[in-house]
């Protein structure tokens, strides 16, 4: 069941709830009934509350917090407000609580939770225009509309047995309640901005896929009792128990997130990752008409690489555009034995046989350069990082990019060689 909690109007505005609905639907967790307003169900509270007030389960009470004050004042700061019904029905509804006792929450997490009532006010539950609050909609909501469980964060646990009180003067049987312990992150704090925490739509703009926001959001505070990790959706529901969950505080770690994104686009079938990767790349490319056989041709050789969607132009965009000017790593690379080590590759280079294999259908296949390129290190006396990394700089301005075999079968023959020729021209300069 969706339901939209917006009885804070000022928080609940048409915005906030485009943006929830738009979070559910790109994670593709989809719901059975809804979305249901709760502030289009006045009707039904004011039935409810009315049959409060009949019963005497609920009075309507003018006293100001100045009157409370006072009262706890003359009654102890421990005890909970006690009002006095007023006697022209005027002032808002609190429900009665009882003196003796404790409202017990059996958390399927915490186990049973005991609060004594003395402590708890008699507290509001609609405002002296008949306007509810928080606590005595949800549990009207969740009574007629048959919920039978409730699993939150342990920052409502202290909402929990006020909206068991309502339960009880209602008569009806609450649903089962597991509170789960909200997120920390790694310098064990409540995750925060400061984090870097983000909405669902902030990951998605990042590149992150909905299965593995699924997977791992699963997973913390909880684990199926084994060692595996990647588990669909289907997995999860079929393994998952809120008994199970932890009660301490998960750590949310994007970096274990990027690493099993990574999986996730590792094991997609090259026709989704393509799919996936468009709508990042053609933002780059600002609406130049991609080479679709380039672009199949540069997913694959990254797919083993990128660990999220974003990632996957900047290792792919020297297949589109001139090299990148990255002065640090032209200073950090092209020194030394650059010029010797260029003048041998393009000499190489030249001497693979011309064909109509290859990417580009020039016969640079991923083997036949990895043939022509691989000897090189031992034939020029350099370490191999001394020989590609110059080659990697020249066609992509970077000193990051797919393999470099790959990178150059993708570029083609003519293209690397005019990129080479030209990276010696600024050498020589």
């Amino acid at each position: 069941m969706l339901r939209i909690e917006d009885t804070d109007l000022e928080r609940s505005t048409p915005e906030n709830v485009a943006q929830i609905l738009d979070a559910l639907r790109w994670l593709e967790l989809d719901w059975d009934e809804g979305p249901v307003s709760q502030v289009g169900r006045a009707e039904d509270h004011a039935a409810a509350l009315q049959k409060l007030l009949d019963s005497g389960a609920a009075y309507r009470d003018a006293a100001t917090a100045d009157d409370v004050k006072a009262w706890k004042s003359e009654h102890g700061a421990d005890r909970g407000y006690r009002g006095t019904p007023s006697e022209d029905g005027s002032g808002a509804i609190r429900l009665r609580v009882p003196d003796d006792g404790d409202t017990v929450v059996n958390d399927l997490i915490r186990g049973e939770v005991r609060f004594p009532n003395r402590s708890y006010d008699d507290f509001v539950i609609a405002r002296g225009d008949g306007s509810v609050l928080y606590n005595f909609a949800v549990a009207v909501d969740d009574a007629d509309m048959g919920i039978t469980d409730v699993i939150r964060g342990d920052d409502h646990l202290s909402n929990t047995p006020k909206q068991l009180l309502v339960f009880e003067a209602l008569g009806i049987q609450p649903p089962r309640y597991a509170h789960v312990p909200l997120l920390h992150g790694p310098d064990g704090k409540k995750l925060s901005k400061r984090h870097g925490a983000a909405s669902v739509q902030e990951l998605r703009d990042a590149g992150y896929l909905p299965a593995a926001i699924r997977n791992y959001v699963a997973l913390l505070g909880w684990g199926p009792g084994d060692d595996e990790t990647l588990l669909s959706t289907a997995e999860l529901i079929e393994r998952f128990r809120p008994e199970d969950v932890g009660r301490s505080s998960a750590v949310f770690d994007e970096k274990k997130l990027r690493w099993m994104n990574g999986r996730y686009m590792r094991e997609l079938p090259p026709g989704e990752y393509r799919e996936s990767v468009r709508s990042f790349v053609e933002a780059e490319t600002v609406g130049r008409p991609l080479n679709e056989d380039r672009f199949a041709f540069g997913c694959e050789i990254v797919q083993e690489k990128a660990q999220t969607l974003q990632e996957v132009w900047p290792l792919i965009r020297f297949l589109f555009e001139p090299p990148v000017q990255d002065e640090k790593a032209w200073r950090k690379v092209m020194k030394g034995d650059a010029e010797r080590v260029l003048v041998a590759v393009t000499e190489a280079l030249q001497a693979v046989p011309a064909g109509g294999e290859g990417p580009n259908g020039d016969g640079f296949t991923i083997e036949a350069v990895q043939t022509a390129l691989e000897p090189l290190p031992e034939k020029l006396e350099l370490g191999a990082g001394k020989v590609f990394q110059p080659i990697r700089v020249s066609i992509t301005g970077t000193t990051i990019s797919p393999g470099i075999f790959e990178s150059v079968a993708a570029l083609g023959r003519e293209e690397t060689i005019a990129r080479i020729e030209a990276a010696r021209s600024r050498l020589d300069a």
